[in-house]
């Protein structure tokens, strides 16, 4: 899916759910990190992280573009769009939006479990054991395969 495509599909569910336009731009923004996506107060625009689609699933891409429209809805209304107010409460619930974006994909490959405590550590890189401890209980770590 490309910004074109994207900015059609919240036009749709626009005019679907809220029964309003959308008259400003919506578009892929990859250096969203932790967020599902974004409303800018002073433009209007909203941006949308592409994990949502590629690591997700379409629906919780369409529930996330939901919640992005009751921000923008809400504040072209005059009202506050912040996520406490019951206003968005009770729109977000109407409509069928996602309160919370889904958690990223861990990426860390390598993980790391204290023989003594069980602390659980998560690295992209590999370790020397020999010479890294522990630092709740300086207890030996070891490479956790999964073979349990």
């Amino acid at each position: 899916m490309n910004n074109q495509e994207l900015q059609t599909l919240v036009e749709k569910i626009s005019q679907e759910s809220f029964a309003k336009p959308f008259k400003h731009r919506a578009y892929f923004n990859s250096r969203l990190r932790t967020t599902g996506g974004r409303y800018h107060v002073a433009s209007h625009d909203i941006d949308i992280n592409p994990k949502m689609l590629t690591e997700h699933s379409m629906e919780i891409l369409v529930g996330v573009i939901k919640h992005e429209l009751c921000h923008y809805h809400l504040h072209l209304a005059g009202y506050s769009g912040k996520h406490n107010t019951l206003a968005f409460k009770r729109l977000l619930k109407t409509v069928g939006g996602s309160r919370f974006a889904p958690a990223p994909v861990d990426k860390r490959p390598f993980k790391y479990v204290c023989t003594h405590c069980g602390q659980n550590y998560r690295r992209k890189r590999r370790i020397n054991t020999h010479k890294y401890v522990c630092g709740k209980c300086r207890g030996k770590l070891k490479l956790d395969t999964g073979d349990d």
